[in-house]
């Protein structure tokens, strides 16, 4: 029973994880979702998902700035899902109750967009 409880409680400071498939799905259906790609500038540019903020994993404690309220759904990712692990990690710390691995960028089939916007 013990063991059952620590998992409990370590599974609501964790991150979720959600899929390429699923978070596109869910990005279509509520437009209220924030999508953060937490890579440097020069590689957001190069190609990021539509929609999603450039927040790099350095200045991700500004994200109280552009995401105020810590009950908000936002979805993470980078280039191959460790900086966005560690991101969202933060994020939980933070007190952000609603934070998703999306992983990586390299793991999205789906359309792309480069520059600054």
């Amino acid at each position: 029973m013990l063991n059952l409880l620590s998992r409990k409680s370590e599974s609501r400071n964790s991150v979720n994880r959600i899929s390429p498939d699923e978070a596109k799905q869910q990005l279509e259906a509520n437009k209220d979702i924030v999508l953060l790609d937490v890579r440097e500038p020069a590689e957001y540019v190069n190609g990021h998902i539509p929609g999603s903020i450039n927040l790099p994993l350095s200045q991700v404690q500004r994200v109280e700035e552009l995401v105020p309220e810590k009950n908000t759904t936002i979805f993470v990712y980078c280039l191959s899902g460790g900086r966005s692990q560690g991101a969202a990690s933060q994020m939980v710390k933070m007190g952000y109750q609603n934070v998703y691995n999306l992983g990586g960028i390299n793991g999205w089939r789906y359309e792309t967009v480069s520059g600054s916007h």
